[in-house]
């Protein structure tokens, strides 16, 4: 385990119910993530781990339930007793905290990939251009990126754009990154590059709640493994051990299968 928890709370997501239509997506969702912590999401196609990825950062409104990062609840205010929904100019700001890569990359096709990592310091937190670009730098030698910094998406493998995004999203200096299937849509030769960045993030101290099909990522790195089936977390325990001897016999199913 590469993560440095500590007892200090940095989600917390309470009673979350979610419905799309008549699909009710989430079902009672409840656990946390420590400061320092990984926790690897795991479960099969429709169980609700994507919606759960855009609830916690308000995307998608949740339809009942408690989410709150950094102490601090996510999308809503309360006041005199009930439950008011933000507006999006605060919700947006609440997000700065949370970093989120996706599938798909979603780089800037008009920039480079260093103009992409300075767009929010810059645009959002309004930083200087020049920091930025300094910070940008670096961001980019972390993921191993220097070489390419002035490359446009057209130019970048999936992997070297799934890098920049990774950098892009750390640029935003959030105290939360969470991973949404992040080499779900690469080629299988290009997946080791973008996991080796993510154990390299994991390294530095960051918080990550990863959604990943990847077991031996998630038993390399992860501390701690939740399994989601059909919206609801039907185990949450010490990586090594849901991997190893699930107490759950959907666990054991769904890890013979993936394996």
């Amino acid at each position: 385990m590469m993560g440095a928890a500590t007892t200090d709370t940095m989600l917390k997501i309470e009673g979350v119910n979610k419905w799309l239509g008549d699909n009710h997506v989430l079902r009672g969702v409840d656990f946390i993530v420590r400061t320092g912590e990984i926790v690897c999401v795991l479960g099969p196609s429709g169980s609700g781990k994507s919606t759960l990825l855009r609830c916690i950062n308000h995307l998608d409104p949740v339809d009942g339930g408690i989410i709150e990062v950094a102490g601090k609840r996510i999308g809503y205010e309360l006041r005199g007793g009930v439950l008011y929904e933000r507006d999006e100019r605060a919700v947006a700001k609440a997000r700065q905290h949370i970093g989120m890569v996706f599938q798909h990359f979603n780089l800037f096709g008009h920039m480079t990939a260093l103009e992409n990592v300075i767009y929010g310091p810059v645009k959002i937190l309004k930083r200087p251009r020049r920091e930025s670009i300094d910070k940008a730098r670096d961001l980019l030698a972390l993921v191993g990126m220097t070489e390419r910094a002035e490359a446009y998406p057209s130019q970048l493998s999936g992997g070297q754009q799934q890098r920049a995004a990774i950098a892009r999203a750390l640029a935003m200096e959030p105290r939360l990154m969470m991973f949404d299937e992040p080499t779900s849509a690469l080629d299988p030769e290009l997946v080791g590059e973008v996991l080796a960045t993510m154990r390299k993030v994991a390294d530095e101290g960051m918080t990550m709640l990863v959604v990943t099909h990847e077991i031996g990522f998630a038993r390399e790195v992860a501390d701690r493994v939740v399994f989601m089936d059909q919206g609801r977390v039907v185990e949450d325990g010490p990586a090594r051990d849901v991997l190893d001897n699930p107490a759950h016999e959907r666990t054991a199913t769904f890890l013979r299968r993936v394996r």
